[in-house]
């Protein structure tokens, strides 16, 4: 049996109907009360509180490890959840960390970050990382906007990276899961292309068929609104990378293809399968 956490978002759901779809047994965790796809069993459990998921471990052979963002703070201790899986039997882990972890290392939420993934090394478990940059589905933030006012605001609207596609990151995660070949693995997860926030609207609009005004934040205005639902770290750790990529934050990893055999997906295909959400 493998355990999914964060079931219900980008990565977790196309994660969990993959695992379904390959014949395991699969149990979801959420906070939250969600349908699954049939034959899954969901458990409700709060990373933030390790203890919760003890009732999902039982008999599980495998865990996939998502952060939501309050447990990035500073005073949080995930690392906890590793030692709850060793105690559980769990045989491996797959854990989502960050690029920031490698290119940004001394960004606060990157520290604690590291701190897991060295955690999970240390643990004697079989385990695999994946470290996803931006994701592409970060434009459902702009999905309300889009449908109602025919808008979408971003801070640093020409400054792009390669945002990856969330099943891209699903398939990887799957892969890891299952196949013993990428055990011990870290894996550096990127789209096949830079894209900036304005090209994305564009992107959006084109497949509306509609325009789409872009509005540009600054960088207050963009942390206000980020720091409602990820902490201040978080939020300024990932301004930092947006506002100014590095070299290594441009660069287009390989590793999508060379662990799923293909190139990665571009940020038109997830708009095309996403496109309803902006309508």
């Amino acid at each position: 049996m493998i355990v999914v956490t964060g079931a219900t978002g980008n990565v977790g759901r196309p994660l969990t109907q993959a695992l379904a779809n390959a014949g395991e047994q699969v149990t979801a965790v959420s906070r939250h009360p969600a349908a699954m796809p049939d034959g899954v069993r969901h458990v409700q459990a709060d990373l933030a509180e390790p203890q919760s998921l003890t009732p999902a471990l039982d008999g599980a052979k495998a865990l996939f490890l998502l952060l939501s963002g309050d447990l990035h703070a500073p005073e949080a201790r995930p690392a906890d959840i590793i030692d709850l899986a060793v105690a559980g039997g769990v045989r491996r882990v797959v854990l989502l960390s960050s690029q920031g972890v490698a290119t940004r290392p001394l960004g606060p939420s990157r520290i604690a970050m590291r701190a897991v993934e060295n955690a999970l090394r240390e643990s004697g478990l079989e385990w695999a990382v994946v470290r996803p940059g931006g994701f592409a589905s970060n434009a459902f933030a702009w999905a309300e906007s889009v449908r109602t006012q025919g808008t979408a605001a971003a801070p640093f609207g020409d400054v792009g990276v390669p945002v990856v596609d969330p099943a891209d990151i699903a398939e990887v995660a799957a892969a890891c899961l299952l196949d013993d070949r990428h055990t011990g693995g870290i894996f550096e997860l990127t789209g096949p292309e830079v894209i900036t926030p304005r090209q994305q609207v564009e992107a959006i609009a084109a497949a509306l068929g509609s325009p789409v005004r872009f509005h540009e934040l600054t960088r207050d205005e963009a942390k206000a609104a980020m720091t409602r639902f990820v902490p201040l770290e978080l939020a300024d750790d990932t301004l930092d990378i947006i506002s100014a990529p590095r070299p290594a934050e441009l660069r287009i990893s390989p590793d999508v293809e060379r662990v799923l055999g293909r190139a990665p997906h571009r940020f038109d295909d997830w708009v095309a399968r996403n496109i309803a959400a902006f309508r």
